[in-house]
């Protein structure tokens, strides 16, 4: 838990340097205006689609004048879809357009000591993305009906956005400094903080005003919190080394 914490506390420190607050708010309002100019043009469409998926509910509401029930449901339904989707596409403008500068200035500032053996590709990241974005929303869409019920909705949505957290970034987040094997050891040796420090930056991004800098503060706690677990890691290969030398 102090390993997370203390990449916490670094990721303020950094959020609140020039270069990243130059940066900070456009990946949550390009994706809001995005999304908000999607759901401009076509949501008359979205909305017949998904009242189509629920005319059995509907035809069974209308017996009893509950119509707007159904009309309501529609309406919540799509909500539920467009703000995850939202949330989405600004985690992955932070993770593939931001993070390449996010690592560079925080390796220069905090881990230049750390010599950078280049173990990812920009052809991985893409993939990584790609396959994070395709399991949440493939999981999203699974359990989508279940976000009705009271306190479903939120319970899958932090445990899903913490999938997406942790997926997202910690490839990024290593691939220029770590080699292949160091990632391996590092996500093997630290698979479970980083989906609990994902779960907690979760949190943050159903949070009013904060969550407009919550995608960049996500990627910098990766990034502290995978350059400092590298050091140690390669602190502790230098020792074993050490000592079979003497």
């Amino acid at each position: 838990m102090n390993d997370i914490i203390t990449a916490l506390g670094a990721a303020a420190k950094s959020l609140f340097h020039p270069k990243i607050l130059a940066i900070v708010l456009w990946p949550m309002v390009f994706a809001l205006l995005l999304w908000g100019v999607l759901a401009w043009v076509f949501w008359a469409d979205w909305l017949a689609m998904l009242n189509h998926w629920i005319q059995p509910a509907e035809l069974f509401l209308s017996q009893y004048d509950f119509t707007w029930v159904a009309s309501a449901l529609t309406v919540t339904l799509l909500l539920l879809m467009i703000a995850p989707l939202a949330l989405t596409t600004a985690l992955l403008i932070a993770a593939v357009v931001a993070m390449p500068m996010m690592v560079n200035h925080v390796a220069k500032r905090d881990y230049a000591d750390l010599v950078r053996l280049h173990g990812g590709t920009v052809m991985g990241s893409i993939w990584n993305a790609l396959v994070a974005v395709g399991v949440f929303i493939g999981l999203w869409l699974v359990t989508l009906p279940f976000w009705l019920a009271a306190g479903l909705g939120v319970v899958f949505s932090v445990l899903l956005t913490a999938y997406l957290n942790q997926r997202l970034f910690r490839y990024d987040a290593l691939a220029e400094h770590a080699s292949r094997e160091e990632f391996d050891t590092i996500l093997a040796q630290s698979g479970g903080s980083l989906y609990g420090m994902g779960l907690l930056l979760a949190l943050l991004h159903f949070v009013p005003v904060i969550n407009l800098f919550s995608p960049i503060y996500t990627g910098l706690a990766y990034i502290h919190f995978g350059l400092a677990k590298l050091r140690v890691l390669r602190n502790q290969e230098q020792r074993n080394v050490d000592k079979t030398l003497v």
